[in-house]
């Protein structure tokens, strides 16, 4: 949480300071998709966790990534899992979209934020190919709808949902 939350001070802040005091919305944002962008943001995410599901299913790299991370996360109660799924996509969309995104472009946004994604060790390369493409997919949300909404709702129910059922669901070997 301390991390999660320093990055969305750290994007408030950077953003204060260079005079743009409303990271929310961005130079694109209108009424109509304001309201949209919750419920695109919530499409989005369910797609994502269907992949991730369909790829443990079907892949052995996806099932090493959900053994591997089960170990780490299989003790966190739900209060918990919901905390952290908050804190990292408000931090995380407040930092790489908000304030990040208008100053590197949507590659250079995405490519770090699948470096924060990044581990040592080779088994997790393909966690951080995949945040590189939902880093590219959640920054051409804010770009489209306007305002971090949808991006925010997106990344919350692809962290809240498969950090449940990986917390939850212990696979076979």
């Amino acid at each position: 949480m301390l991390v999660y939350g320093s990055l969305g001070i750290v994007a408030v802040a950077w953003s204060a300071a260079r005079g743009d005091f409303d990271i929310y919305r961005g130079p694109a944002s209108t009424t109509s998709k304001l309201a949209a962008s919750p419920v695109i943001g919530l499409m989005v995410g369910l797609f994502a966790v269907y992949l991730s599901r369909l790829a443990v299913q079907r892949t052995e790299w996806a099932r090493v990534l959900h053994r591997e991370f089960h170990a780490v996360v299989h003790e966190l109660s739900a209060k918990e899992i919901v905390i952290l799924a908050l804190t990292s996509s408000v931090g995380e969309e407040l930092f790489f979209r908000g304030a990040l995104l208008p100053h590197v472009g949507l590659v250079g946004s995405s490519v770090l934020f699948a470096a924060l994604h990044m581990r040592r060790d080779r088994r997790f390369l393909p966690w951080t190919a995949m945040s590189l493409v939902v880093g590219l997919v959640l920054g051409g949300m804010y770009l489209w709808l306007g305002d971090l909404g949808g991006p925010i709702v997106a990344h919350f129910t692809i962290n809240f949902l498969n950090l449940h059922y990986i917390a939850k669901t212990e696979l076979r070997a």
